[in-house]
């Protein structure tokens, strides 16, 4: 591999489509920036054009071991990364293709708008704390009469005099809503006749509710609109068969594992997705001195946050996990704690979904548990 040199591309700016000059070459390599390399990775994959990434941690943590120094320009970087391929440190990017691609643009674009969502909750949190403190003693979540009376009654003063009947007959008029609760009526001008709210510039903090209550509902409808749209494609996946079979795995976590994952038949052994993951256990000893092991947290952030997340229910509601937790954390030579627990039964779920995925057989409990002997026959 050493001996292999560098198809080197070059982007002419009076041609649509880049062109390249083959010195001897064999392979191109790039240090990938953002989403830039996207449409060269495609572009290269069309053409058969074998394509290697470096890491971008590798080349920060080497460039200082000729001149021992942390300067960092392009000249260097291209040495760098050039003796990084030469010593055979890349790796092959896996390019998405079909469903693959489908799933992973529209789980990071539903993510995106989730994170929008939260940001507008919090825009509005700001607004109540500001003109109608009171309001979250009445509706501690936003829920859909929270938004009724936001989008009709948002400042004390316009439920002053109202009766409870007034206040109820206007938020029926909210599309999508119709059953108002009197008691919680009654109470939100109980509070708001002694409410602490700003009382001046109400006319432009108006205008502010209103747009964020409906860039509220605008967003919470496109993200109900394309979770549907991938949980209906991904149904169409040939691991949905077999994966929708664990008791606790919804659809849309289906999707979003599918969409950081993608196929398990890339992968020829359950350790890849655990190192995937970031889960493999990492050691800092010397010597006589034995450190506590920790994992890397190397890979895929997102995914190490969905199966985290997935679990928590699965602990609770999946009688086969929870079994295997109580005895991680219970057992008595080198008990776990809790957190340690979860973590070894995130890498337990991530072989358990490789091998009803490959081998294409439906989740079996007590085969789970069948290299436990004190739980053998449990379920």
């Amino acid at each position: 591999m050493s001996s292999i040199p560098v198809k080197r591309i070059c982007w002419d700016l009076n041609k649509k489509e880049p062109s390249w000059y083959d010195t001897g070459c064999q392979i191109c390599r790039i240090d990938p920036t953002g989403h830039y390399w996207l449409n060269l990775a495609y572009f290269l994959e069309e053409r058969g054009i074998p394509l290697v990434m470096t890491n971008p941690m590798h080349v920060k943590r080497s460039k200082e071991l000729d001149d021992n120094l942390p300067t960092k320009h392009d000249r260097k970087d291209a040495l760098v990364i050039a003796r990084l391929i030469k010593d055979g440190r890349f790796s092959y990017p896996r390019i998405l293709k079909d469903i693959e691609a489908e799933l992973r643009v529209g789980s990071t674009f539903r993510g995106k708008l989730t994170e929008e969502l939260g940001a507008v909750k919090n825009m509005i949190i700001r607004w109540l704390d500001r003109y109608f403190p009171e309001f979250t003693q009445v509706f501690p979540t936003f829920g859909k009469m929270a938004m009724a009376v936001l989008e009709c009654t948002p400042f004390p003063s316009d439920l002053h005099q109202k009766q409870p009947d007034e206040a109820l007959s206007l938020y029926r008029k909210v599309e999508g809503f119709r059953s108002p609760q009197r008691p919680k009526a009654v109470r939100l001008i109980e509070v708001a006749a002694n409410s602490i709210g700003v009382t001046e510039g109400r006319e432009m903090a108006r205008i502010e509710i209103t747009t964020l209550v409906r860039c509220y509902h605008q967003l919470e409808s496109d993200i109900e609109s394309i979770t549907h749209h991938l949980v209906e494609l991904v149904k169409t996946s040939v691991e949905y068969e077999w994966l929708s079979t664990i008791p606790g795995l919804g659809d849309t976590t289906v999707v979003e594992l599918l969409a950081e994952i993608g196929s398990f038949s890339h992968y020829e052994d359950p350790r890849q997705l655990i190192k995937l993951a970031g889960l493999t256990l990492r050691e800092n000893s010397s010597g006589k001195h034995k450190g506590q092991k920790s994992i890397s947290k190397r890979g895929r952030k997102k995914l190490r946050a969905i199966l985290f997340r997935v679990m928590m229910p699965l602990v609770r509601y999946n009688e086969a996990f929870r079994k295997l937790h109580e005895y991680y954390t219970n057992r008595k030579v080198n008990p776990l704690r809790k957190k340690q627990s979860i973590v070894v039964l995130c890498g337990k779920l991530l072989k358990v979904l490789h091998g009803i995925s490959t081998k294409h057989k439906a989740f079996d409990a007590q085969r789970m548990m069948k290299d436990i002997p004190s739980l053998r026959g449990a379920m």
